[in-house]
């Protein structure tokens, strides 16, 4: 993709071949209408994307962070403590509060960890894909209409 005269020197300041004094001087003289900020901002939202595009292909920022990969040690230490509970309390005829209420706790649990698993460690990309028309042929007829 293009990228626009802000981006080229936002990444130029971030590389350090330009200050940011002298990026403000570049920008300071530059002027945009209401109309212009709004069209700006409906062309990212509103204009559907060409096919074969990729949105976004960044991994969410915490995805590899030590508090992430503590929280699923955690989540499959609790699963396995609450699971191997129910099934113990299966074996030892519990009454059916307390098993729902260990079988509750695991699947909480698990639920948790895919919530986690979704927000933190799955990457933000999207590629828009063309549809193609589904078109399903007429066949000929392979057989013979005998009249009796």
């Amino acid at each position: 993709m293009a990228k626009d005269v802000i981006t080229d020197l936002l990444e130029r300041v971030v590389r350090g071949e330009v200050t940011i004094k002298d990026a403000r001087a570049a920008l300071s003289e530059s002027t945009l209408t209401e109309e212009q900020m709004e069209a700006a901002i409906d062309h990212g939202v509103f204009n559907p994307a060409e096919p074969g595009t990729v949105i976004s292909a960044s991994l969410a920022a915490s995805g590899a962070s030590y508090l992430t990969i503590f929280f699923f040690v955690w989540g499959v230490f609790w699963t396995l403590y609450w699971g191997a509970t129910t099934l113990y309390g299966l074996f030892n005829k519990w009454g059916q509060e307390q098993l729902s209420y260990h079988l509750a706790m695991a699947l909480t649990t698990l639920i948790m960890m895919g919530v986690i698993y979704l927000r933190f460690v799955i990457p933000d990309k999207i590629i828009v894909k063309e549809s193609m028309n589904k078109f399903v042929p007429e066949h000929p007829k392979d057989w013979k209409d005998y009249k009796i």
